[in-house]
């Protein structure tokens, strides 16, 4: 693909969903083109225009999920409401399509749609065809989703990762695209950091994208959200239960790490803080590294006089 041709694809995807979707924005019943019957198909497989980019009303058997749909997990009770409902009043807003080829065509967006009406033992379905690359087709469908709010976290983080992996897009970019923040996409995908069981139960239900958050880098993240799960702790409870962790964690950590330390070596540490402490006229501190070289010197205040203090006799200058 040319310079210019990657620069108008990325133009288009950064207008988000009105760019790509137009007039299917809108829900309202259509009237839709018939499918052109199959007489009607030459030999090279090809459909006229009514079904080539525009709306139609197209067979269900003709129609494919597509295999890398954002979406993963669809309730069976939701789908039979909506199959009750689509077999009172129709399918009220299309699904679109993509043509693929000897008259069959790839869902872009619209997968619950068109699984409903399976349902509903429909026959055919009013469809949009758009004449789409593989980039805008992952977009769409992230897009679509995400503003019916039918992904869990973890269908959306993996969403963002693929459009940032195979799409090289920012997580400015993203953004963009499906009009959210870039502090959502970022902390998305950071949920991908997390166990697999602790996936697991985000995408299902059981755990919510703030206990996921809370859990994010904890060596003990697996086990906290089993207890969060048997317990149903509330995102508060798992939050407590994270930084006691990650204070262990720490407190473990620096006994670790830091050897026995040499008596005549603190004695030195402590000579030098009263020398200090008698040279600037507050309390000092001195914290030493794990190798006794380097550290850090603390010196407290409590009024600004007394930081003006401390600046004068640092600096050499007049009290």
């Amino acid at each position: 693909m040319s310079e210019k041709e990657t620069s108008t694809r990325k133009r288009k995807l950064g207008k988000g969903l009105g760019a790509l979707l137009g007039e299917a924005r809108r829900e309202e019943p259509l009237v839709a083109t018939k499918r052109p019957s199959p007489g009607n198909d030459d030999s090279s497989g090809s459909t006229p225009d009514t079904a080539a980019d525009g709306l139609a009303t197209l067979a269900i058997a003709d129609i494919e999920p597509h295999p890398d749909q954002p979406r993963r997990h669809f309730d069976e009770d939701a789908l039979s409401e909506l199959a009750a409902s689509i077999s009172t009043r129709g399918v009220i807003q299309p699904v679109i399509v993509r043509p693929v080829g000897k008259g069959k065509y790839q869902l872009v967006a619209g997968e619950r749609r068109w699984r409903a009406s399976q349902k509903a033992q429909l026959h055919e379905i009013p469809a949009i065809v758009r004449d789409l690359g593989d980039r805008d087709v992952m977009a769409l469908a992230l897009i679509e989703n995400i503003q019916r709010e039918d992904l869990n976290p973890v269908e959306e983080a993996r969403a963002y990762a693929r459009l940032a992996e195979f799409e090289e897009m920012t997580q400015a970019e993203i953004a963009t695209l499906v009009e959210k923040s870039r502090s959502h996409v970022a902390n998305l995908q950071r949920l991908l950091s997390l166990p697999a069981s602790v996936l697991d139960h985000l995408e299902a239900g059981r755990l919510d994208m703030g206990h996921g958050r809370a859990l994010i880098g904890l060596e003990k993240a697996a086990e906290i959200a089993e207890e969060a799960v048997s317990k149903r702790l509330s995102v508060r409870e798992v939050e407590k239960l994270a930084r006691k962790s990650r204070a262990g964690s720490e407190a473990s950590t620096r006994r670790q790490a830091r050897p026995p330390r040499d008596p005549a070596q603190d004695a030195d540490i402590a000579a030098v803080e009263n020398h200090l402490e008698e040279f600037l006229g507050l309390p000092v501190k001195i914290a030493t590294d794990e190798d006794p070289r380097s550290g850090q010197v603390t010196v407290r205040f409590r009024t600004l006089d007394q930081l003006d203090l401390i600046c004068q006799r640092l600096t050499g200058g007049g009290i």
